[in-house]
């Protein structure tokens, strides 16, 4: 999610309109609306200073507006809440294991979503045994989705030649 998507969604979870958000923010009035919309349809990138008053006014940290470096734990974890506001991604332990799972009142089953985790899990299956090769697992992983449809019309052979 772009920056200008995540500044949308805590500026409607504060309840604050462009204009309100850009006053606070110490925008003129007249144009404080327009500025913000520059930063939410991300046609202007907020500075590094702005993006830490954004964060204050919203009372979170600068990462949670930011697209995170998923290569620190930081970021990752950040990334990871962005997708519980977007998919539904939640947390959960289930026998002692941590794990994360989709929740079902977020994102229904059927959306393209779950088709493509569904697929990642097959795909991922047919690796663990033996059905396909490290590298068969990893050009699907990283051509993903080939031509925008999901494992069905995948680069990699049916499961009955397998």
């Amino acid at each position: 999610m772009a920056i200008g998507e995540r500044i949308n969604f805590f500026r409607r979870r504060c309840n604050l309109t462009m204009n309100a958000l850009g006053q606070l923010l110490g925008f003129d009035e007249k144009g404080a609306d327009v500025r913000i919309a520059q930063y939410e349809n991300n046609s202007r990138k907020p500075k590094a200073e702005l993006t830490q008053s954004m964060a204050d006014v919203f009372g979170v940290v600068p990462e949670a507006l930011t697209v995170p470096d998923i290569d620190t734990y930081k970021g990752l974890l950040h990334t990871l809440f962005t997708l519980e506001d977007i998919y539904g991604l939640t947390i959960d332990r289930i026998d002692d294991v941590t794990c994360l799972h989709l929740d079902k009142f977020v994102t229904q089953p059927g959306t393209n979503l779950w088709q493509y985790l569904d697929d990642w899990y097959s795909m991922k299956e047919k690796y663990i045994h033996g059905r396909i090769t490290k590298e068969e697992y990893d050009h699907w992983r990283y051509n993903f989705p080939n031509d925008g449809t999901s494992v069905l019309t995948a680069k990699v052979p049916p499961e009955s030649s397998l």
